[in-house]
């Protein structure tokens, strides 16, 4: 057991405060909700430069953000709550926690499906492909999770077990995630962080296959789920926060290894029903022009419409 900081040459310490109010007695803002918002922007702004390249209309992912991002933040809740439901309804719980979301406590697998749905929806109101959608959204996706790691940081949450190692993550001593029975100055692993960097060398990897393997039909997004479960299912299987255990593994590792097998299923599908390109952005019928842009067969103009000469 490791019994105090002091054992390791060096460690990586927890912020001091999760919060600052704007004024006394003022509204509180906790600096969780605001690594989930600079996620969201970061995606938002990446993903509109993926589809307006591919000749969607600029900023045609904010309608289908609109519709994507409240559902994935309540999705995630929810999953969160049934997976970890003694912390809300068990004995001596407040129920009314489960609403508590800036306390922290989402889960990324719940975002994904809530997501999925609006993005659907989103899509079939702007007439974008939705694989084309996912595949630009991609590595804005695990570039967001990235950023939003950094809020479990601020919240001293979600931590590994203990650890000797120079990256050894610092635990106020009264956090009540700090787990009974350990000495104060316990070290743990800093699981917020490996995500992060995981996540991080993920984007460059979606970018790079998405730009030199031409991968659509939602093939990249494949790519994601592959990816960032295959990180999950390691730092799920070294956390020590409390979560229902199905057949001796944590849900969450059990939703990482079903994220890994939709993403292989889903990659070879849409490899052999679609072996070329993407023809638009746009599903047929609901393609964008950009104001100004000359559309031969919508006008005459630069085309010869008159009687050919007679032959003498």
């Amino acid at each position: 057991m490791i019994t105090a900081a002091a054992s390791v040459l060096t460690s990586i310490p927890s912020p001091t405060v999760s919060y600052f109010d704007l004024w006394d007695g003022g509204p509180r803002i906790h600096f969780y909700a605001l690594c989930i918002i600079t996620g969201i922007v970061f995606a938002t702004l990446l993903t509109n430069r993926r589809l307006t390249k591919r000749g969607a209309e600029p900023w045609v992912v904010i309608d289908i953000a609109l519709l994507a991002v409240p559902l994935a933040i309540i999705a995630a809740r929810i999953y969160h709550v049934l997976t970890h439901s003694d912390f809300y309804f068990g004995e001596g719980a407040n129920p009314l926690s489960a609403l508590y979301i800036w306390e922290g406590g989402i889960a990324i697998y719940g975002a994904l499906i809530g997501g999925a749905i609006g993005a659907w929806l989103g899509c079939r109101w702007t007439g974008i492909r939705f694989w084309t959608f996912a595949d630009a959204l991609a590595p804005g996706l695990l570039l967001a999770q990235a950023i939003g790691r950094f809020g479990n940081w601020f919240n001293q949450e979600l931590f590994g077990l203990p650890t000797d190692v120079p990256w050894g993550l610092e635990i106020d001593y009264d956090n009540p995630a700090f787990p009974p029975g350990l000495a104060e100055g316990t070290l743990f692993h800093p699981t917020f962080l490996y995500e992060v960097l995981w996540n991080a060398l993920g984007v460059l990897v979606l970018l790079w296959a998405g730009r030199k393997l031409s991968m659509q039909w939602g093939r990249l997004f494949a790519l994601y789920l592959i990816w960032y479960s295959a990180g999950r299912i390691v730092w799920e299987s070294i956390r020590i926060d409390p979560s229902d255990i199905i057949l001796g593994l944590r849900t969450n590792v059990w939703a990482a290894i079903f994220g890994v097998l939709i993403g292989l299923v889903l990659l070879v599908v849409q490899k052999r029903r679609h072996p070329g390109l993407e023809p638009s952005p746009y599903v047929p019928g609901r393609e964008w022009h950009a104001e100004g842009t000359l559309q031969s067969q919508d006008t005459d103009d630069f085309v010869d419409v008159s009687e050919p000469l007679a032959s003498k």
